[in-house]
Parts: C-alpha cells; structure tokens; sequence
C-alpha cells in the first residue's frame, strides 16, 4: 500500500513538474522580454529648440500685433515633454469705431508640460500631443482716446482720456493640443491650438489692458494657432 501510494505521488511530482516548468519559463520569458522592451526605451530622449512663424508672418503681411516665441522643449521616456517659451509680444493700433489708440511692448512667459500620445511608435515621423501651459507677462502700456466730456458740469468741463505707463501683470493657463512632423534630418515643423483662459490682471481705476503679450486681447477666454519651426539639437 504504501509502495502504490509512493508511486502516486511520485507520478503527481512529476506530471506538477512538466505542467509548472513550461508555464514558469513562459512567464520568466514573457518577464525578461518586457524588461528587455522597458530598457529599451531611454530616460532622455533628446532637446528641440523651436521658433513660432506664424505671429512673425502676420507682422510682415501688415498686421498691427506681433507675437511670436522661442520654445526649448525635452523629452523624457518619448512620452512626457516639459517646455519653456519665452517671446515677445507687441502692437500699435487705431481702433477705427472708437478712435482710441492702444500701445504696449513686453516679453512673456509659459512654463508647462505635453504628454506624447504615440509614445509607443517611436518609428513614426512625428507625434500626437496634448498638454497643459502657465503664462505670465509684466508690461506697460499708452492708452489715447478722444477727450471726454463730464456730464455732472453741463458738459462745460472736459478731461482728456489720455494714460501712459500703465504698468499692468497678467497671468493665463493654455490648454495646448497638435502635432509635430519630422521633415528633414533633425528638422521639424509642428502646429498647434491652444484655448487661454484668463486667471487675473491688475485692474486700474479708469483704464485696462486691451492686449495682453502673449495672451492676446484682453478677454476672458481665446483661441490662437501656433506653428514651430523646430530643429532637435544633437545631443
């Protein structure tokens, strides 16, 4: 009896053992491959250093804003790309229904960070990206209008509406999405929208802000389209 109990459990070690060995190496495989695949993928993926064209072309073609930016951007683990730009922002313009001229000149700031939705097909040409931007602009601006008649003085009184050296700060968040496209090389080009949405700005007793460097005009909310011209540095 004990001889044929012996002998049971010896069948039963041996069939466990050719059910648990394939399935263990399987798994070991299966476990060195996705650590291999895990190495694989480098911390530091590369820099691009980019420029913004399209507020540049605007200016050119006659426009009374210029805008434009310079972005140094990373890429760790081809998935998350932290990036700063930093631009400038200007504009002299007459608005022609209520006469009044606006003027300010001033750098601009966006920190923030995109996250690469082809992460995982490194052997596309470009990426799918989304992500999130904080802006910050301290500036002065000249506001000039038409002189201005006090009511409370049967008119006889005027005050000119006339402000220079405002000195204002704003700040922002972007909602950024695009795409960017290898052309040549180390060459890439990408386009972008962004939704702003307004946090605060200092507000003045009897003036605002019409237009905010790097923001644009002063609302609460806006849309504007990007387009980079990028080169990833060799390093």
């Amino acid at each position: 009896m004990r001889k044929k109990t012996s002998g049971y459990i010896i069948q039963w070690l041996i069939l466990s053992s050719l059910l648990i060995c394939p399935t263990y190496v399987f798994a070991q495989k299966k476990k060195d491959k996705d650590k291999e695949k895990t190495e694989k993928v480098k911390l530091y993926q590369g820099t691009t250093i980019g420029v913004e064209i399209a507020g540049l072309g605007n200016y050119v073609l006659g426009s009374d804003i210029l805008s434009s930016d310079v972005m140094l951007q990373a890429n760790f683990l081809n998935r998350f790309l932290p990036i700063v730009e930093v631009g400038y922002g200007k504009v002299n313009t007459l608005s022609d229904a209520t006469d009044i001229r606006y003027k300010t000149a001033a750098p601009f700031f966006k920190v923030g960070m995109d996250y690469n939705f082809f992460h995982n097909k490194p052997h596309l040409p470009g990426f799918l990206f989304g992500g999130l931007r904080y802006g910050f602009s301290s500036f002065v601006y000249d506001v000039d209008g038409p002189t201005m008649t006090d009511p409370n003085y049967g008119g006889q009184i005027q005050v000119p509406f006339s402000y220079h050296g405002v000195n204002t700060t704003a700040h922002w968040l972007e909602i950024v999405g695009g795409m960017k496209v290898k052309i040549y090389k180390g060459f890439c080009m990408g386009w972008s929208v962004k939704y702003k949405r307004r946090l605060s700005y200092t507000k003045h007793a009897n003036t605002e802000p019409w237009y905010i460097p790097g923001y644009g005009e002063n609302a609460g909310t806006a849309f504007t389209l990007s387009y980079h011209l990028m080169y990833n540095l060799p390093f």
